[in-house]
């Protein structure tokens, strides 16, 4: 890494003044930083080397899954839709839902055959496109350019999107702009207030930008929290979920193993007390 080189982000995303300071979880493009009021880890990483990280969004064989995997994608489909449609108090049949980040269109489809009226938007145009092509409502572009009206959505959703961002704060504050008064917005994203952070450090997968290209900002669930708040937000729930101390093929086999039935005993723990690495959050606009 080039030290003399801005970082892509260098300021809190979240909206703090506090200052960042270095940590000890060193990536390939330096140490990851931390907001010192949040606790926001943000990456070093510089502009060009983000911009190369998310080509591989708009390529033609992105996000294509098998099909277990798509059986997956639709159980966890029907579960978030279906706390959306608890907390709304309203049925299917009634509730618009816009997917931000819709990609492919996985959770368009899947919230479609449940009854929901669903829309989605996309910034690749060619993934976009293949969304259409399967009968799907999708805009190409950003949320902001679209220019949807207001109060014109139940509930957005924001699968790993805002992990992307150097500034989330627009977004969150369109999405407040397109959703009905008392509308739902959900996020997932990484929580590295996670045991998972704790034992992996930078070895966890989510931080490797070759892996998981765009990622470089980090959240945990008060930063999430607060950044909801600042874009007008009430918190309904923020639950985590999962434990993992080991990349597959980086251990011998019977450590990984070993591993994986700690983790497997961890998982309740660390819903109870917010410590698992996947995070989802359900806002309230207020």
């Amino acid at each position: 890494m080039d030290d003399s080189a801005p970082p892509y982000v260098s300021t809190c995303p979240v909206g703090c003044s506090a200052p960042l300071a270095p940590t000890g979880i060193l990536l390939r493009e330096g140490p990851l930083r931390r907001c010192e009021e949040c606790g926001q880890l943000l990456s070093r990483i510089g502009e060009a080397a983000y911009w190369d990280s998310m080509r591989q969004f708009d390529r033609h064989e992105f996000n294509q899954p098998p099909p277990h995997e798509a059986a997956r994608r639709f159980r966890v489909a029907r579960r978030r839709l279906d706390t959306i449609s608890r907390l709304l108090g309203k049925p299917p049949s009634s509730l618009r839902v816009l997917d931000v980040g819709c990609s492919r269109g996985n959770f368009l489809e899947a919230g479609a055959r449940l009854g929901f009226c669903m829309e989605g938007v996309e910034p690749a145009a060619n993934i976009a496109a293949a969304a259409r092509a399967q009968g799907l409502t999708v805009h190409t572009g950003l949320l902001a350019d679209i220019k949807l009206p207001a109060a014109s959505f139940d509930a957005i959703t924001l699968f790993e999107v805002i992990e992307h961002l150097k500034e989330p704060l627009p977004l969150l504050r369109e999405c407040h702009r397109v959703l009905k008064p008392g509308g739902i917005l959900v996020l997932s994203t990484g929580n590295t207030a996670s045991w998972t952070v704790r034992a992996m450090q930078a070895r966890w997968d989510y931080f490797d930008i070759a892996r998981d290209g765009g990622h470089i900002s980090f959240y945990n669930p008060r930063s999430t929290a607060l950044l909801g708040t600042r874009a007008g937000f009430a918190t309904e729930r923020i639950a985590t979920s999962r434990v993992k101390f080991h990349e597959k093929g980086e251990v011998a086999r019977w450590r990984y193993v070993a591993g994986k039935l700690v983790a497997e005993v961890l998982n309740l723990p660390a819903q109870l007390t917010g410590r698992g690495h996947d995070m989802l959050a359900y806002l309230r606009r207020v």
